[in-house]
């Protein structure tokens, strides 16, 4: 008796192919073609020569058509069965590909709950849902909600659902004054450029959503379109540290807002940002940033990512592999089990170094790092998710430049145990038309509480002849520990 063995049968005849399946299925009147071959279940097939028994349905060679877009390139079919080390492998391309927009959707909802815009435990401004709400002075430096916010601009800022509602921005005349508007997407990328650096008349500029086809009003100057429904906008205001200017930047602040456009009436409106109301903290607030991501939960918000996040050219294959394996964990336990454990894991494996300055963009020599491409991600996730991380919403390079160091020259990292110094050579402070500003931050990247009450320096906090003589100098700038300030005495300064 001839042995049985295993077969595994590749024809391209689709006919066969159903014949085969459902002889296996018990069925009858199969064509003539097939019933030499005997069939018994596991697919274990006694010897025969299949192929001269096609032979006359194989006489001519044709083209098998090639993809002519995305949506023609099949991806993982329905029920593949799929090993626990694929899972956590495509789980963790996933989180990191997804964290900063599972981190923007948690923090629409968030301000979404404010009735009206105000400060979030008194500090934050915060706003419903197609507004903004703006501070009326430099952000509050014991504020544990934001990283990495600077002594320079006066913030604001608000979430919007562009495909519910486009919403009107409104720029008043800043004169002289610098001040850029960042206007990013779900993915944190810019899609509008309003700012001094751009020429940005005053007036009323539309923000829409992808599947906007109305038509602007009368008195809109331009009008920009997201890519997706969930944008955000963060207007920064220059203002110098002085009483005057605390007092004449209030009427140009009380200009900037953005509502939807059905208030539009093409009348530059006007809010008292002094006197909006305080909400409470939300609980659980700690010493570190808000926690934006929640890992156990982040698999449940992926598909609301997936659906209302239109895949970038090339994403498509993307896209279809994190969805065969949300599916494959609808349906087995055992999968989103692993989906969770390997979420968990990522976050303190793979985001959380992130958190760290030198693992943030790209050397630009002496220690310090700088992303180049803010606001311009693309397909650039780890960079996205650094900067998610670390200092969330960069403005576009052309705009700002952010460098960062956590080390000195020798490479160890900075304490308050030591004292340093952060020097310019003669000619070369930073070549910038807006200003430039040297920030400390303590390990959780926020502002630490010292006696002078001081976080950063610019070059307009100095004096201007004092600054002309230190450019043509060498200008440096002291940075001391706690331990450092009563040794430095008024050298702390």
């Amino acid at each position: 008796m001839e042995p049985p063995y295993n077969v595994c049968c590749r024809v391209p005849i689709s006919t066969l192919v159903q014949a085969a399946l459902a002889r296996l299925r018990g069925a009858e009147n199969l064509p003539p073609y097939t019933r030499k071959v005997p069939v018994r279940l596991g697919s274990r097939f006694t010897q025969h020569d299949l192929t001269n028994d096609l032979s006359h349905r194989l006489a001519h060679a044709q083209q098998v058509p090639a993809p002519k877009s995305a949506a023609d390139v099949p991806g993982t079919p329905p029920r593949t069965i799929m090993t626990k080390e694929y899972v956590a492998m495509i789980a963790r391309s996933a989180y990191l590909w997804g964290w900063p927009m599972v981190n923007q959707i948690n923090r629409r909802v968030s301000f979404a709950q404010a009735p009206e815009p105000g400060l979030l435990g008194g500090v934050v401004p915060v706003a419903p849902t197609g507004h903004v709400c703006m501070l009326s002075d430099y952000i509050a430096a014991d504020q544990h909600f934001v990283t990495c916010t600077n002594q320079d601009t006066v913030y604001g800022g608000g979430f919007m659902a562009l495909d519910k509602q486009p919403v009107v921005v409104q720029v008043p005349d800043m004169r002289d004054r610098f001040f850029t508007y960042q206007i990013v997407d779900h993915r944190t990328d810019s899609f509008c450029s309003i700012g001094k650096q751009y020429g940005t008349k005053p007036g009323f500029y539309l923000l829409v959503g992808p599947n906007w086809n109305g038509t602007p009003p009368a008195g809109i100057n331009a009008v920009a379109r997201s890519s997706t429904d969930l944008a955000a906008v963060f207007p920064r205001l220059f203002q110098d540290d002085t009483p005057e200017d605390k007092i004449a930047i209030q009427t140009v602040l009380n200009q900037v807002m953005v509502y939807p456009l059905t208030e539009f009436d093409g009348q530059m409106k006007s809010k008292d940002w002094k006197k909006v109301p305080s909400f409470p903290a939300p609980a659980g607030a700690g010493s570190g940033e808000t926690k934006w991501v929640v890992p156990e939960k982040f698999f449940d918000q992926l598909p609301e990512v997936l659906q209302n996040v239109p895949p970038l050219p090339g994403e498509e294959a993307l896209y279809g592999t994190f969805r065969s394996v949300l599916d494959a964990a609808a349906d087995d336990p055992q999968i989103k089990a692993v989906l969770t454990q390997t979420a968990v894991a990522a976050e303190q494996e793979l985001i959380k170094p992130l958190f760290e300055f030198h693992n943030n963009g790209r050397s630009v020599g002496n220690g310090w790092t700088s992303p180049p491409n803010g606001a311009r991600w693309g397909t650039d996730y780890l960079s996205r998710t650094a900067t998610a991380k670390s200092n969330m919403y960069d403005n576009a390079p052309n705009e700002t430049r952010y460098i960062y160091t956590d080390s000195d020259k020798d490479g160890q990292r900075l304490t308050g145990a030591h004292r340093y110094t952060v020097t310019f050579a003669s000619g070369q402070t930073p070549p910038v038309n807006g200003f430039w500003s040297l920030t400390v931050y303590n390990k959780e990247h926020f502002f630490e509480p010292n006696k002078l009450n001081r976080f950063s320096r610019n070059q307009k906090q100095i004096d201007e002849a004092e600054f002309r003589r230190l450019a043509n100098a060498l200008l440096s700038a002291r940075l001391a520990g706690r331990g450092q300030r009563d040794e430095l005495g008024a050298d702390a300064d």
